[in-house]
């Protein structure tokens, strides 16, 4: 699969959630104190992303 979560820990030692395609770095969370935080945003991203709105802040 092509798409996946991988969460890892930062310099700071936090818990950071990443949407990888293939072996790109998409996106990112902040960094968490726990990996239950993490694998909380990544549900929450998983739950809450399919419905979320575009919204296109650029000049055209």
């Amino acid at each position: 699969m092509a798409h996946r979560f991988e969460i890892r820990k930062n310099k700071a030692g936090e818990f950071v959630a990443y949407f990888m395609y293939n072996s790109e770095s998409i996106f990112w969370t902040e960094g968490y104190s726990s990996k239950a935080s993490a694998k909380n945003a990544i549900e929450s991203i998983k739950t809450n992303g399919p419905e979320a709105p575009v919204e296109d802040k650029t000049d055209s």
